[in-house]
């Protein structure tokens, strides 16, 4: 069972370590676009929740129409923007958000605790403005409003990946260029 383990993590630093397409990720402005794209897709996950709650027949099946194309619309922008800019600002952080401690360097690691303290304070404003909206709908609607299943789950999975990638937007939006070379 060990194998498997040390096969996967030496695959995750020769895959840190390749240049895939470096010209998407080879200045800080264009590292900053990936980071605004991967931002753009987290959005979409959030406006796939709220439409969820708001659209009529919210879980309904397929033939009753309800949110499930729009669900099916916001997956696939979801899939096409995040997957890749993800991939690539992996490979442009070098992997300091995805990969093990033990595998990072001292410069790394920093970089990894600051964005991770950054982090931290997005999500606590993020927590905040959930806790308020929450506060606010059930106070406007009263005791018997409830919120859709799918849409609590559509929730879940927003709030989850918004916690899981804003430390990779982070850093990838923190980057500096490296120095010029010297010739």
């Amino acid at each position: 069972m060990r194998g498997w383990k040390t096969r996967w993590r030496r695959s995750q630093l020769e895959a840190m370590q390749r240049d895939y397409l470096p010209g998407w990720y080879a200045t800080r402005a264009r590292r900053r676009l990936l980071a605004g794209a991967v931002a753009f897709a987290l959005a979409t996950f959030w406006v796939n929740a709220v439409v969820t709650w708001v659209t009529p027949g919210a879980g309904a099946g397929w033939a009753d129409g309800g949110a499930s194309w729009a669900d099916v619309v916001l997956w696939a922008a979801i899939l096409v923007v995040y997957l890749p800019s993800v991939t690539l600002l992996n490979v442009a952080t070098r992997g300091v958000t995805a990969l093990a401690e033990r595998d990072l360097d001292e410069r790394q690691v920093s970089e990894r605790l600051r964005a991770v303290g950054i982090t931290h304070r997005i999500m606590t404003g993020i927590l905040v403005a959930l806790f308020a909206a929450t506060l606010a709908v059930s106070l406007y609607h009263g005791r018997g409003y409830s919120v859709p299943g799918v849409a609590l789950l559509m929730l879940a999975i927003a709030l989850f990946m918004t916690h899981f990638v804003l430390p990779l937007i982070v850093s990838g939006w923190r980057l500096p260029d490296p120095p010029p070379d010297d010739d």
